[in-house]
């Protein structure tokens, strides 16, 4: 399944996103982000969890893209992260940018634990949580398997060439700030972002707002060129 978070009528759009989701998530999850983000006239295309059948979802990115307005960015989140990271360093996707949230390069093997344990895994924000638990689409569980064997290495960051910004959440558990420092560090054109009591989820804690301000952030900076400009800076007082 697709969901689409289409632009106001009255504007055009600025660029398009599609948001690749993590085990066990379905496009309904970043339903909160999607309108966030189409709000200021970004159109926005969320997919499933694509490790269920990953050569559909390249499928449908490629669709996606060749149809859209630019620049085009990938958005991953956890699994979904690296998958995008591998499309790119492939060459298998055209994209001008990539952002990445959660990203798994780092996770030990994890033990299955109950759902309370995966919640506060996952997110501080209760109105998320309410909603993982009330969706029956999500995959309880999925969060503990590991990512597939082979998309960490073919995730080079070294073969990326394009701008990446990182979205981490600075209280992950599964993957840490510290375990994915040195994978950013071998981008070409990289920067990591931490967001403070922020779980794994970076884009649906109860930092929610801010993920999702540095998010489009990097978008306008995206838009102005692919060395990212400076669009702000603080003045000395």
């Amino acid at each position: 399944m697709t969901a689409t978070y289409d632009i106001p009528p009255h504007l055009a759009a600025r660029a398009t996103v599609v948001v690749l989701p993590g085990r066990g998530e379905d496009a309904a999850v970043y339903q909160r982000l999607g309108l966030r983000l189409s709000f200021d006239a970004y159109r926005v295309h969320v997919l499933d969890d694509p490790t269920g059948d990953p050569a559909a979802a390249t499928a449908t990115v490629k669709a996606l893209l060749a149809d859209e307005a630019a620049p085009h960015v990938l958005l991953g989140s956890d699994t979904g992260a690296l998958f995008a990271a591998l499309l790119v360093a492939e060459r298998s996707v055209t994209v001008q940018g990539l952002v990445l949230a959660g990203l798994p390069v780092g996770q030990a093997s994890q033990v299955e634990q109950d759902w309370d344990a995966e919640l506060e895994a996952r997110t501080t924000c209760p109105t998320h949580r309410a909603r993982l638990t009330d969706d029956s689409e999500f995959q309880r569980g999925a969060l503990w398997t590991a990512p597939p064997a082979d998309w960490i290495e073919r995730a080079n960051p070294t073969a990326i060439p394009v701008p990446v910004l990182g979205v981490h959440g600075a209280a992950d558990t599964l993957s840490t700030v510290d375990d994915v420092r040195d994978w950013y560090g071998r981008l070409p054109h990289g920067e990591l972002i931490s967001l403070a009591d922020t779980a794994h989820d970076a884009l649906n804690n109860q930092t929610h707002r801010t993920a999702a301000a540095v998010v489009v952030r990097f978008l306008e900076r995206l838009r102005l060129g692919s060395d990212l400009p400076t669009i702000e800076r603080v003045e000395a007082l």
